[in-house]
């Protein structure tokens, strides 16, 4: 309710204060209506509304922790132009039930589409994220609308087969797979130094995954193996400028080596020194760090 029924439309009043006040007419009737509204808010208004802002953001995201992402309906109805011209502003704000708060709350978000009802009619869902996110979601997207094999829109034609992510210029590409993964502890030091999401994917099937004992905050190890499985891991662009103090931070028995992915690319990545597997926990089995750490509780 605050972005159409709370101070922030003042922001709006006051973009549009010229022609309120000499082109009223210029201005279709219900944005009007609505705009005028901001009149009314005063600063303690203003102040009051950002402080419960920031307090459902921070809640938003922490519900968010520990997510990809969060899948909802991007409208939870349709309606008909006639109920819109009967009462527009109510149904607008009912559209945006699930996603009206994205901006207020600083979340990335993605729309898709979801294909045909029963009826017919369209259908589609949102991604939210929180803030930086947009690569992570986009690449969801890919892959959902990859997995439905929907047209795009009503042309009839059929969604380009997706190639490889493009290497930003002066940067290295890096795979993590445990505590710098998304929304992991140690995610940090891949933003501070200006590192971008690409992708998230797999490595070859020639991987096995552990849990190294005594790390903090607890850590995986990748090594080689002639038995191995796929293992996800997120693909990070990092400024090559910055890459060296990265790797200079990163503790024994992790390292930096060549990472070999499900579509036969080679990557820089972490790997673990064999010495270090002895005493460690096998999870291969969960096929990534964070199914293994949601396995915890």
């Amino acid at each position: 309710d605050q972005l159409y029924f709370g101070p922030w439309v003042a922001e709006r009043t006051v973009a549009l204060e010229g022609m309120l006040e000499h082109q009223p007419e210029a201005i279709n009737p219900v944005v009007r209506g609505i705009v005028e509204n901001g009149r009314q808010y005063t600063a303690c208004d203003a102040y009051k509304a950002e402080y419960l802002r920031a307090e459902l953001s921070r809640r938003i995201n922490d519900s968010l922790a520990g997510f990809d992402a969060l899948l909802v309906p991007t409208s939870p109805t349709l309606r008909t132009l006639a109920e819109m011209a009967e009462e527009p502003v109510r149904y607008n704000s009912q559209f945006g039930y699930y996603t009206n708060f994205t901006n207020l709350a600083d979340l990335s978000a993605l729309a898709l589409p979801a294909g045909l009802r029963a009826d017919g009619l369209p259908s589609g869902i949102t991604l939210l994220a929180p803030a930086w996110h947009d690569t992570a979601l986009a690449d969801l997207g890919k892959r959902w609308q990859a997995n439905l094999g929907l047209n795009l829109g009503a042309t009839g034609r059929s969604l380009p087969a997706s190639g490889v992510p493009v290497q930003a210029p002066g940067s290295v590409r890096v795979a993590v797979v445990g505590a710098h993964l998304t929304g992991m502890p140690l995610n940090f030091q891949l933003t501070k130094r200006n590192a971008v999401l690409v992708e998230q994917t797999h490595t070859a099937d020639s991987y096995r995954l552990y849990a190294l004992p005594g790390t903090v905050p607890p850590k995986p190890g990748l090594a080689k193996a002639d038995s191995g499985r796929s293992i996800i891991v997120e693909l990070w662009d990092m400024p090559l400028a910055r890459f060296g103090e990265f790797v200079a931070e990163i503790p024994a028995p992790l390292g930096i080596g060549n990472v070999v992915l499900a579509d036969g690319r080679s990557v820089k990545g972490f790997i673990c020194e064999p010495w270090a597997l002895a005493d460690a926990l096998d999870i291969t089995e969960f096929g990534g760090w964070r199914a293994f750490i949601a396995s915890r509780g």
